[in-house]
């Protein structure tokens, strides 16, 4: 299995609730393609960003998901409400 952790910049002020609106819709798109898993959103406990979990079937089911049309509209449509950009980790699962 192939993990991404993903560290969101901080989120403009006014857009937190369109960006949680955004993450839902692209959820959806995502789960379209072919060796997702699962994405999940991330809050902090106390002060900090927002961080998102992907999981895939392995790296090149990832990869072709990240180099699609919907990730780039995706991207489009998110980048206004960051203040900054998004910072991925990628990981292979060796234990689970």
């Amino acid at each position: 299995m192939f993990v991404v952790i993903i560290n969101f910049p901080p989120i403009k002020a006014g857009k937190d609730a369109e960006f949680k609106e955004w993450f839902a819709w692209s959820n959806k798109e995502f789960a379209k393609h072919k060796g997702f898993i699962k994405r999940r959103l991330l809050k902090p406990l106390k002060e900090g960003n927002y961080a998102a979990v992907v999981e895939h079937d392995s790296r090149e089911t990832f990869m072709a998901m990240h180099t699609s049309p919907i990730h780039d509209e995706a991207g489009k449509r998110v980048a206004p409400l960051f203040d900054g950009r998004p910072t991925p980790q990628f990981y292979e699962v060796i234990v689970g």
